[in-house]
């Protein structure tokens, strides 16, 4: 394990980021992490990331030589994205995704894989837009009637819902079949779900609120097989 932390962490890639997103982040979890590029950004913000993880091949030589060696950990292997790596090698209460999404859609989809596949990570990704990230097996939010709500499976999962719209109940969702986009909060939500498959989508005024869930929240899915 590379990070240790006790408390939430900020995690930085190399895709789309905006300012405030950071910042918001930082306000949850200060210490930061950067995957690969994200280094740049990083720096370009004027701070500096208490380590960075990837294969390098986008890192900038800057941004490279500007740093102590002992903040880099080079992991070359080509067989795992460098938010796998960094998600595989991060050990904190909360991890805090900024500048995972937009730019190359073949990205994102791939970071919203690695959630579902480090199920015992708990990992909250953030843009200007939105928040994803896996529903533990029982989950509660205190929403405002009318907040949209996304399910969206990544294997076949089940569940029960209070104060959606449109419950849940009984129904079986899988990639391929029925999907949950597109639900309302009617007020404070719970959702319960049989398998670390669901990813869950809120915009991105609920980050402070389902972040400190997930910091709280005990409910949590056994490590992957």
């Amino acid at each position: 394990m590379i990070v240790q932390h006790s408390d939430p962490v900020t995690l930085v890639g190399g895709g789309q980021l905006d300012e405030s997103d950071l910042n918001r982040a930082l306000a949850v979890g200060p210490q930061i992490i950067a995957a690969d590029s994200g280094a740049d950004a990083v720096r370009q913000a004027g701070l500096v990331p208490s380590a960075v993880i990837g294969d390098f091949d986008s890192l900038s030589d800057e941004t490279r030589n500007s740093l102590s060696p002992e903040l880099l950990h080079h992991i070359p292997e080509q067989d795992s994205t460098d938010f796998e790596k960094c998600l595989g090698n991060v050990d904190a209460p909360l991890v805090l995704g900024v500048g995972f999404t937009g730019r190359r859609i073949d990205h994102h989809l791939a970071n919203l894989n690695t959630l579902v596949r480090y199920p015992e990570r708990r990992c909250l990704l953030l843009d200007g837009t939105d928040i994803v990230f896996l529903a533990p097996p029982s989950i509660a939010l205190d929403l405002a009637p009318g907040t949209p709500v996304s399910l969206f499976p990544f294997g076949v999962v089940e569940g029960m819902s209070e104060g959606l719209e449109w419950p849940i109940s009984g129904l079986t969702f899988t990639p391929d079949g029925r999907v949950g986009t597109s639900n309302r909060a009617t007020g404070p939500i719970s959702i319960h779900l049989t398998a670390p498959k669901m990813l869950l989508i809120l915009p991105a005024s609920a980050f402070e609120a389902a972040a400190s869930v997930l910091v709280q929240n005990a409910s949590t899915w056994p490590i992957a097989a």
